[in-house]
């Protein structure tokens, strides 16, 4: 028997023993397979002293070019098979006169071997997302991708800071959590605050707990992102208000 446990860098567990409980010793014929992110080895908080284990790093270089081969059939997988968008991803690369093959090459280069990039972007460019641009231009990168998408969906704008403060809400609380909640926090309706999780719902992370409904964001790669916010000075003022917005929740939910 074989399970598959993938992310171990996005689980929220408090210090002490395994994480996620994983046993430090198994039957014969019983094995994990664990993915994770690069991490040192103080975040490696996984301790199996009676089972064989053995590491592989898909970042090393000799891996680089299986990579990019799956990436590229990935890529074709979208353009020759898959119904949902290969119609609409032809007709963006012919309006464009782009060869498949450079379509294919360009974009496997673009998204630095990162299937996440490729989950958003192809479909992007089958939805019209990308209309108004050529095949250089679209992002380089996922970090590049996010940024882009941020900046088209207008929120570095005054009006759209109330969109702003919720994601940032769900960045500093760091667990999931009801949209009743966020709206508490961000002091706006609850239908405001559904409408904005509704829009942004392709990065967020539904899931019930315990009967009720919480988001948080979906990938670790975009809570990267948008922490990253912090070092900006327009953003700044607005993560200390939404750390001092949760502080103030939580004094009322305690008095």
């Amino acid at each position: 028997m074989v399970i598959v446990v993938d992310a171990l860098d996005e689980v929220e567990q408090e210090t002490g023993g395994n994480l996620l409980d994983l046993p430090p010793s198994l039957p014969e014929r019983v094995y994990f397979l664990l993915t994770r992110r690069p991490y040192t080895i103080d975040k490696k908080r996984l301790s199996a002293p009676d089972v064989p284990v053995e590491e592989l790093d898909l970042s090393a270089t000799k891996y680089v070019n299986l990579s990019r081969q799956d990436i590229k059939e990935y890529i074709r997988f979208f353009l020759n098979v898959d119904e949902d968008y290969k119609k609409a991803l032809r007709q963006w690369i012919q309006g464009r006169k782009v060869d498949e093959n450079d379509f294919v090459e360009q974009v496997a280069t673009k998204s630095e071997n990162n299937f996440m990039y490729l989950r958003y972007v192809l479909p992007g460019i089958a939805k019209g997302d990308y209309n108004d641009l050529s095949l250089k231009q679209l992002p380089d990168g996922l970090k590049d991708y996010y940024q882009v998408h941020w900046v088209r969906m207008g929120m570095d704008e005054k009006p759209q800071e109330e969109k702003v403060f919720i994601l940032f809400i769900l960045v500093e609380i760091g667990t999931p959590i009801t949209y009743e909640m966020i709206a508490a926090i961000a002091e706006q309706e609850e239908y405001d605050v559904q409408s904005v999780l509704e829009e942004w719902v392709e990065y967020l992370k539904k899931q019930d707990i315990k009967g009720e409904i919480c988001h948080s964001i979906y990938h670790a790669s975009f809570l990267d992102f948008l922490k990253a916010k912090r070092v900006l000075d327009a953003k700044r003022k607005l993560f200390q208000e939404v750390n001092q917005r949760i502080a103030d929740y939580l004094v009322r939910k305690m008095a």
